[in-house]
């Protein structure tokens, strides 16, 4: 590998853009792999841990999760190069076991449980150029090869490299070549709008390249982070696979018996292969049933990504399928988990099964419109049942991941436009039919609704943050501390009435004109007020979890309410203490003010914004103008209004 920055092939597009391929493989592969291992850990002391064992074996997952999550953080920047090369990014990957030549033979990637000789493997892969660190035993390649040719060529050849910090420094100067040789504006021509940025996903390699800098930074960050790191580097992915080494086999020698995680199969696959020997496939119905359901995920994943590489961004569609991306993510964890405590099956009675990360024959990018879309809608109506009924059991991960899918299905259909001269759906808020019974309460699903003779009034208390606008500017028509009827339409001009009612913040007071006479419409300008030691005051044409919400509503923002994700007044209880005026961000003016405004509450986390929004201080001055973002609502977070991680820390829960 040493020769490839000479290399007259690395100065063609194409060469340079197989190389990148290689390199989102990679960082896709070790991605899988840390999760896998981490999916493979017990937890607790019912699973035969000691109590300080269960303490650290949590540690020890939080630490290969939040590394899994880097490795992503690193696919995110490689792909963001390719695309800002004119390339497509390779989103997809070979399945495992990998055959030889995808990798250089010294770098041996599968999937496998957590134990030591698997630790051992972990520090080699993380290992600093120079290292004497040996390979984990079962993970030596099994014969040597040689990637490539030395003559001159034009296919695009892998090459071989001992660490994946060299590789790196090597694309990173053979970057630089192609940029001296073809100059930065020709190199950098794809669109910076069909990258990922922080506009759709919080994730540090996920921002813009757009030059040779930019470029480079990102290559130097990955390094600098896990690959090939410097010794001292003490948050390195190196270190803290030390790190838990130093702890395994000081919990070891206290307790020999000590076993962390359960005995998940080493690269499992879901079906009996051509070649079964040495191969675990799944036959027990319940693990095959789980993995499947978990593998048809993660191809969706990919396949919304692909998708949202192949939009225009930041803008709603785009964020939209890469939050679904994600979530589906989180749908994985609990199925991986359950796999792993799973019987392979009577061929293989001496292990369990294990999640297999099955990629699609092909995840490239559907053409955007709404016949991708509907495939959308469609895939995640199926994993939503297919979820269902693999939680009719009780199993509480199961459980957890059909409720994930449940509401992934409502945020598709309600955010996924059919029709192909709009980015989203539910342009307009639900309307209510007229209701032609007399001037008492019809009460359904806690929405009361009162008939007057030029509009009805429709009233839901669960959302009512009582304001107070419509006893005081309306008292004739609101009738205070009364019993029965409270609410009289007729009482009023029409017209004033219905500017009162647009007064109402948290949209507990709507209507719907009987005088042929248009409802409520849109507010030309979508906003957000933060509310001193209160909620977010939405107004915007809304779509709330997946569902039309009208143009008006106040959110949680203290992590309190009993009505999530509403506010319920829950911040006068719990003392909640937060500025309304937080200090002001990115406020360059949108292109566009209006539009469709979708708000999904993510599980345990914050709200995620897709859409035209100015966020606004109790006094009106600007705070943000964004078209995407993720709002607090644990209350807990010190960048208010918007999402620091803090959810997680705290353990919030939604």
């Amino acid at each position: 590998m040493n020769d490839l920055v000479a290399d007259e092939a690395l100065l063609q597009r194409e060469v340079l853009l197989n190389a990148l391929y290689e390199a989102s493989e990679l960082e896709h592969n070790l991605m899988c792999t840390y999760l896998y291992a981490a999916f493979s850990l017990k937890e607790g002391t019912a699973e035969g841990l000691s109590e300080e064992e269960a303490a650290a074996v949590a540690r020890w997952k939080r630490v290969l999760v939040g590394v899994a999550i880097e490795e992503m953080g690193h696919l995110a920047a490689v792909w963001n190069i390719t695309a800002a090369l004119g390339g497509a990014p390779r989103v997809g990957r070979t399945n495992f076991p990998l055959d030889p030549g995808y990798l250089p033979a010294s770098v041996v990637v599968k999937l496998a449980p957590f134990n030591a000789d698997t630790l051992q493997h972990f520090v080699f892969l993380e290992r600093p150029e120079g290292s004497q660190e040996p390979e984990g035993e079962g993970f030596a390649y099994e014969r040597a090869y040689v990637r490539g040719v030395d003559r001159p060529h034009l296919t695009p050849m892998a090459r071989d490299y001992q660490t994946v910090g060299t590789f790196y420094a090597l694309l990173g100067a053979g970057l630089r070549k192609f940029v001296e040789r073809h100059g930065e504006s020709a190199t950098f021509s794809g669109d910076p709008a069909l990258q990922l940025s922080p506009h759709e996903v919080q994730l540090p390699g996920a921002r813009p390249v757009r030059c040779l800098k930019t470029a480079l930074a990102a290559f130097t960050a990955i390094v600098e982070q896990g690959e090939g790191a410097p010794r001292d580097s003490a948050n390195s992915h190196y270190q803290k696979f030390l790190g838990i080494r130093a702890e395994f086999a000081d919990l070891t020698a206290r307790n020999p018996d000590f076993v962390p995680a359960h005995p998940a199969a080493t690269n499992p696959v879901l079906r009996r292969p051509p070649r079964p020997e040495g191969r675990v496939w799944l036959e027990d119905p319940e693990a095959f049933a789980t993995v499947d359901l978990a593998n048809a995920g993660y191809g969706l994943m990919l396949r919304l990504l692909a998708y949202g590489y192949n939009l225009k961004g930041p803008g709603p569609e785009k964020s939209l399928v890469v939050d679904l991306a994600i979530g589906l993510m989180r749908v994985l964890a609990p199925l991986a988990e359950r796999a792993a405590r799973l019987p392979a099956g009577p061929s293989n009675p001496h292990c369990n099964a294990g999640v297999t990360f099955v990629a699609l024959r092909d995840s490239g990018p559907f053409p955007p419109g709404p016949a991708a879309r509907r495939v959308f809608i469609e895939r995640l109506g199926q994993l939503a049942q297919a979820g269902t009924a693999l939680a009719a059991g009780g199993e509480p991960r199961a459980a957890a991941a059909a409720a994930q899918l449940q509401a992934l299905a409502r945020q598709a259909s309600g955010g996924l436009s059919l029709e192909a001269d709009a980015p989203s759906a539910a342009t307009t808020p639900p309307q209510v039919p007229p209701v032609p019974a007399p001037p008492v309460p019809v009460v359904a699903d806690g929405v009361e609704t009162i008939a007057g003779k030029q509009l009805d009034l429709i009233y839901e208390g669960r959302r009512c943050i009582h304001s107070r606008f419509c006893v005081t500017l309306a008292p004739a028509v609101f009738l205070a501390n009364v019993k029965g009827p409270w609410i009289h339409p007729d009482a009023m001009p029409v017209e004033r009435l219905v500017d009162i009612a647009h007064q109402c913040p948290s949209g507990a007071i709507r209507y719907a004109r009987r005088d042929g006479q248009a409802d409520e419409g849109a507010p030309p300008v979508n906003l957000a007020g933060v509310r001193e030691g209160g909620p977010y005051a939405l107004r915007a044409p809304l779509v709330i979890d997946g569902q039309p919400a009208g143009f008006r509503a106040t959110l949680c923002r203290c992590g309190a309410s009993a009505n999530k994700p509403y506010c319920d007044g829950s911040h006068h209880r719990v003392g909640f203490s937060a500025s309304g005026e937080p200090a002001s961000g990115a406020t360059d003016m949108l292109p566009a003010r209006d539009g469709p405004l979708a708000v999904d509450p993510q599980p345990d986390g914050p709200l995620a914004v897709r859409g035209n929004l100015e966020i606004i201080s109790g006094t009106g001055r600007v705070v943000a103008r964004v078209t995407a973002a993720r709002l607090c609502r644990c209350g807990g977070s010190g960048n208010k209004p918007f999402c620091d991680g803090t959810h997680a820390r705290i353990g919030f829960k939604s």
